[in-house]
């Protein structure tokens, strides 16, 4: 799944493309993604004016001028490929424009899976695309991100005024692990399997070891969480900064790979070599919660 720092690369292709562009038609190839859209969806849309993109977690959050936001989640394998008005009238329109779009290979899967065109004044073309069909589409009032059921319980930005003390008390008596604590979406957004592992494997922390014992017995953070949480950021700027990780299904909004792979130092090395200097020892794979954790037994502790 898109974790935030692929989010955001997305985030930031879209906004460089779309601010500004007014919407002239909306093409639904379904009746639903992991929900149904909302009701007129396309005819409530067409004709406004795309302000701004933001992002909260792993949403996107699409600025219209009338007040209203679109709410985007990629899911499993949901992306954007944007078209401007030159490319997309190198595409004939061929077969059943109903059942597929004319982009084909250029989006994926022969265009069967582009579910959704916006389709703008300036002739360009936004195509989300998503085999799984995990993802979700919502059209929202702005003002009600607080209260939307996706959005209401998520906790603190990594990039925001978030610190070691927050985390502290988010983490203080409980004896889940710390790997499992920083999945939570409760706990801090966006930080996601992959740059957990990472993050807890450049802190020198065990990923099972229990939240409680990161934290003083008055509440206030251990040395070793105020790294983590330096760690956390720092992993996800540079990841931001690389694009991304591409695994599965994931490209941004121009089909490029994002190659913060690269600089795994944990994630997905079982049975290589320990990077950190001096350490010699060997990375190992575990299971938590059905997910696979990257770590070296020998300097996480």
């Amino acid at each position: 799944m898109p974790e935030l720092p692929e989010v955001e690369t997305v985030r930031k292709g879209l906004e460089q493309a779309m601010i500004g562009r007014t919407l002239t038609e909306v093409i639904l190839r379904r009746e639903n993604l992991r929900f149904p859209f909302p009701e007129d969806f396309a005819s409530r849309v067409i004709g406004s004016k795309i302000d701004s993109i933001r992002r909260r977690a792993k949403y996107l959050l699409i600025d219209l001028d009338d007040g209203q936001v679109i709410l985007s989640h990629l899911g499993m394998s949901g992306r954007y490929t944007l078209f401007d008005a030159e490319k997309v009238n190198q595409f004939e329109t061929n077969g059943d424009i109903d059942r597929s779009s004319r982009f084909g290979s250029a989006t994926g899967f022969d265009g069967r899976h582009d579910h959704v065109e916006f389709r703008f004044d300036d002739g360009s073309t936004a195509v989300y695309t998503d085999p799984r069909r995990f993802g979700i589409m919502d059209l929202i009032d702005v003002g009600e991100e607080t209260i939307h059921p996706l959005l209401e319980s998520l906790g603190p930005e990594p990039f925001g005024d978030w610190n070691s003390k927050q985390l502290a008390q988010r983490l203080f008596k409980k004896t889940t692990s710390i790997k499992v604590a920083l999945l939570d979406q409760r706990v801090v957004v966006g930080v996601g399997n992959i740059y957990a592992c990472e993050a807890l494997h450049r802190s020198g922390i065990h990923p099972q070891r229990q939240s409680k014992t990161l934290v003083r017995k008055d509440g206030k953070p251990t040395k070793k969480l105020d790294l983590l949480v330096d760690n956390v950021v720092q992993v996800l700027e540079k990841a931001v900064e690389a694009g991304g990780s591409s695994l599965n299904d994931f490209a941004d909004v121009n089909g490029s790979l994002g190659y913060f792979g690269h600089q795994f130092q944990a994630y997905d090395r079982e049975d290589q070599p320990c990077l950190k200097a001096g350490c010699g020892g060997t990375i190992e794979r575990i299971t938590q919660s059905g997910r696979s954790t990257f770590l070296c037994p020998r300097c996480q502790r």
